[in-house]
């Protein structure tokens, strides 16, 4: 599946968004991963939780769809209700989300950087980990999606966190986005 059959197969989903309650059953890894969520504040086993309300409105919507392609794996992310003309940056996490935007853990990179927290680009960049960044419209509506040459085999990643701001790029900030806003549970 191309990033055009990805991007039309989240178009798809559009209409599910108006009942998105918890998160769908994601298939295996095998198969394309899809989460559709209402964001809420945090409760144990929630699949989209908000760390900002007045960021990420509780009740706001995302869907993720995750396929692999190829060899490669394309994402899209689709947000609806959050505040209108917003930029936000997303980024694919380690883990699922949890009590703090910390539970996710870094980004998932397909080459790990050695040092932790990765702000070398040489790591932190949008061939090595898969970088959703988008900016909502006049209702608070956005879509992003984003290819990579690479599955994630055997270390899945967990989730896609919305951060207060697009990505930096520069050395010592490269992958930086701000503060963690809402997070995604994905079984990538």
């Amino acid at each position: 599946m191309g990033l055009r059959s990805a991007t039309a197969l989240l178009g798809i989903v559009v209409c599910a968004l108006g009942a998105a309650g918890p998160a769908l059953a994601d298939p295996p890894a095998a198969r394309p991963a899809f989460s559709l969520v209402t964001f809420v504040e945090y409760t144990p086993g929630a699949h989209g939780v908000t760390y900002d309300a007045a960021s990420v409105p509780v009740g706001s919507r995302a869907a993720v769809l995750a396929a692999p392609d190829h060899g490669g794996t394309t994402v899209a992310l689709l947000v609806r209700g959050l505040l209108p003309g917003r930029a936000y940056g997303a980024h694919v996490h380690q883990k699922p989300c949890g009590a703090t935007g910390d539970a996710a853990g870094p980004h998932f990179q397909h080459v790990p950087d050695p040092v932790q927290p990765s702000v070398d680009p040489q790591y932190a960049n949008p061939r090595n980990e898969i970088w959703l960044d988008l900016t909502t419209d006049m209702n608070g509506n956005a879509r992003s999606s984003a290819g990579v040459d690479w599955q994630f085999g055997d270390r899945p990643a967990g989730s896609v966190v919305l951060h207060a701001e697009h990505t930096h790029t520069g050395p010592g900030q490269a992958g930086t986005a701000g503060p963690r806003l809402a997070c995604v549970t994905v079984d990538f």
